[in-house]
């Protein structure tokens, strides 16, 4: 592969990793600052230092990982470190899908107005569909996890029979089934995500028809509400589309022989969801705005100086 093209993609993934870890440092200490001063921080708070914390573990995982192969390709790429480097990866992963889900359902659940029964009961009891929705992603991840290292545990049997045929067949299998199993369970938060989506427009849609049969055709705080949240739920579907996709690419690419370019490609793309969406999300929350306002105008001083 040309050497300035390789260059280029190391650029834009170090670029990722200073944003994504600025971003997602910067909401973790700003919640973690309100705790240790002993402020009562909000359900959505937490949810976000959750996300904040895993996102900052991924993507130095994913930095290290990625210089490692880079420097010493081959010479640590043994099965046994390979298979641990993927669960680490997968716990990773799935946890900050699972958060950034459940930041989805929480704006869902506060903003959107239905008459539907069933609805309205899960409403009430909110914060159990919250500890539900993360019991789920734990069993999820558990299944995912054992499905990852299964072909390790058979193919240590089958190499005291046939020492080559199993060393041809785990490298092929570790191949194909860690980006196939992951985009599949990755696939499930996507489509959770994606949902409540379709389900908060089609909630804005309804409230703004019963406002312009109101007598005030203007924006309430409900609209309002509605159209923050979606603002901030687009940029994450857009964002986390292109991570699925990156994903469905990262299958095809083990099929394939000459894959350095489609490697990097949804390196690249994979990256950009957890480094990102930090900014979408620290934009979209009031608090974190006017942190973020606050420490702009700090060193906006401190440079005067």
């Amino acid at each position: 592969m040309n050497g300035v093209l390789q260059v280029t993609f190391i650029v834009i993934l170090s670029v990722e990793f200073i944003i994504g870890i600025f971003g997602n440092g910067f909401i973790a200490v700003v919640n973690i600052k309100d705790l240790v001063k002993g402020r009562k921080i909000s359900s959505v708070d937490q949810i976000l230092t959750a996300l904040a914390i895993s996102r900052i573990a991924l993507l130095w995982l994913i930095l290290v990982s990625w210089w490692i192969f880079m420097l010493y390709p081959g010479q640590w790429m043994t099965d046994r470190r390979v298979s641990i480097m993927h669960s680490i990866w997968t716990t990773f992963n799935q946890s900050s899908l699972w958060f950034a889900t459940s930041l989805g359902i929480f704006y869902f659940f506060k903003i959107a107005n239905f008459s539907n029964p069933i609805f309205l009961y899960l409403k009430v009891r909110f914060k159990k569909v919250m500890v539900g929705t993360l019991i789920m992603s734990l069993i999820l991840f558990c299944l995912n996890i054992i499905i990852i290292n299964a072909p390790e545990n058979i193919l240590i049997t089958e190499y005291n029979v046939s020492m080559s045929y199993s060393l041809i067949l785990n490298n092929t299998q570790l191949s194909m089934l860690f980006p196939f199993a992951n985009t599949m369970f990755g696939f499930i938060p996507f489509a959770v995500s994606l949902v409540t989506f379709v389900l908060l427009v089609f909630s804005l849609w309804k409230h703004q028809r019963k406002m312009q049969h109101s007598a005030h055709g203007c924006r309430d705080a409900s609209t309002k509400a509605h159209i923050r949240a979606l603002q901030t739920l687009i940029a994450s579907i857009v964002l986390y589309s292109i991570f699925f996709l990156s994903h469905v690419m990262k299958v095809w690419s083990a099929l394939l022989l000459e894959r350095t370019l489609l490697l990097l490609i949804t390196q690249v793309a994979r990256t950009a969801f957890p480094s990102v969406h930090s900014w979408v999300l620290i934009l979209g929350n009031a608090k974190m705005r006017k942190a973020s306002l606050y420490v702009f105008l700090w060193l906006r001083c401190r440079h005067k100086e």
